[in-house]
């Protein structure tokens, strides 16, 4: 799963490009999580994502949960309609 990363000043803004399915969150996560805590901020954009899912939807939970606990404050940005859908889905999301 392609993840592109560049630092700004001290703001990590992470790309993420394609699935974030059950098929992509673990290697997603394997690339994220070592990333929190590295700077005080990071934003990740989440316009090109093109499917999600339950597990997405977790990563992203568990992403917000422990940037927190690496004092790294996480914005999420650019919903997909992917991204949203989900978000509605789940009850989570603003409702249509």
């Amino acid at each position: 799963m392609p993840l592109a990363c560049e630092i700004l000043n001290d703001t990590a803004h992470v790309n993420i490009d394609g699935e974030l399915t059950i098929y992509t969150a673990s290697d997603l996560s394997a690339q994220l999580l070592p990333r929190l805590g590295a700077t005080p901020q990071m934003q990740i954009d989440l316009s090109q994502i093109t499917e999600m899912d339950g597990a997405g939807l977790q990563l992203l939970i568990m992403v917000t949960r422990e940037a927190a606990k690496a004092g790294t404050a996480l914005t999420l940005t650019g919903h997909s309609n992917a991204v949203l859908e989900t978000l509605q889905l789940s009850g989570l999301g603003p409702s249509v």
